[in-house]
């Protein structure tokens, strides 16, 4: 008996565009086809030639639930982890966009990461070899550097993003 990797990860949302849009256009996963479940969602995929890690979407229905509406943030799960190549290309991405996020430096090793949140409120780690990497350094000072449990998620940074004047950015 043994696991063999992450097969899926699946986000409730209440905006699909919005949830689609930064998945693909900013963290450069791909579409791919979707059963129809008989509620809106999308599969993403990390852009891998073998065995990619898929982002299940799904908004309406069963996202909702008996409020309504789809819960923000993460519950109980901290975070999510990519693995990435392209440290200041996604963040150049994403402060283009008026998103926030925060960096840091894995001690001890030549980790880097960067925090971002989705749309959805779901904070996403992008982890990159940092001897792969160009200079300068993660931005570890106040206010930039990533403090495990503090939240720097602010639904108002994502309001625009269902729009299309975004696609030029990226």
């Amino acid at each position: 008996m043994v696991l063999t990797g992450l097969f899926h990860v699946a986000i409730k949302t209440n905006d699909l565009e919005a949830t689609i849009r930064f998945y693909t256009q900013i963290l450069g996963m791909r579409q791919v086809p979707r059963p129809n479940f008989g509620f809106p969602g999308a599969w993403l995929a990390c852009p891998t030639p073998e065995n990619p890690t898929i982002f299940h979407i799904y908004a309406g229905g069963p996202a909702l639930g008996k409020s309504g509406v789809a819960p923000l943030e993460t519950g109980a799960i901290d975070h999510i982890s990519l693995q990435a190549v392209g440290f200041h290309e996604f963040k150049r991405r994403i402060t283009q966009l008026g998103l926030s996020c925060r960096e840091f430096i894995v001690p001890g090793t030549h980790l880097w990461q960067l925090f971002v949140y989705d749309p959805n409120g779901v904070l996403l780690e992008l982890t990159f070899d940092g001897q792969a990497e160009a200079d300068p350094l993660p931005d570890l000072s106040p206010g930039r550097a990533y403090v495990a449990g503090e939240s720097f998620f602010d639904p108002k940074e994502y309001q625009g993003l269902s729009q299309s004047r975004h696609e030029s950015l990226v």
